[in-house]
């Protein structure tokens, strides 16, 4: 019996305990900022089309921002904030916040997805999107719980995220 308890523990301890899972509405009502802070600015947030995942205690996040009249019309269309390390495609990210900007590449079928610091505005890499046959519904916006898909979906493209510890 002594035995089967401690293999139960090891297999415990052992199995991925994500338990992350979606916002929901009112976690992300919390989260959201109405306008959310770019630089300078403070950039006006379009909540329909707000996503995160949660594991209760720590929120990974995104948002489109309605860019139209400020500066960073044409280089960002959303803001991305994670409060645990996230790697998303190959690029590491520390917790914070970050936005982010993409472009369709004419010589194959993905976007081009280019993150930057949302305070300073550095420019920290690109991912690339690709198109996702798997997505089953077309949105504007959304991240899927990790272990799930494991992806963040702009439309028909969808790119990989892992989070850290």
């Amino acid at each position: 019996m002594k035995l089967l308890v401690l293999l139960l523990a090891l297999y415990a301890a052992a199995a991925p305990a994500t338990g992350w899972r979606p916002a929901t509405e009112a976690e992300l009502k919390d989260w959201v900022p109405a306008r959310a802070p770019v630089e300078k600015e403070r950039i006006e947030t379009e909540f329909p089309a707000a996503s995160g995942v949660t594991n209760g205690k720590a929120y990974v996040f995104g948002v489109v921002l309605i860019t139209a009249g400020y500066s960073a019309d044409g280089k960002y269309s959303h803001f991305f904030a994670s409060q645990v390390p996230i790697k998303v495609g190959d690029l590491s990210l520390k917790p914070g916040n970050y936005v982010f900007g993409f472009q369709k590449n004419l010589d194959s079928d993905s976007l081009s997805v280019k993150f930057y610091d949302a305070q300073s505005g550095k420019f920290l890499g690109v991912v690339e999107a690709n198109r996702n046959s798997r997505i089953g519904r077309i949105v504007q916006f959304h991240i899927y719980p990790p272990n799930d898909r494991s992806i963040v979906q702009i439309g028909r493209f969808a790119f990989p995220y892992k989070l850290g510890k």
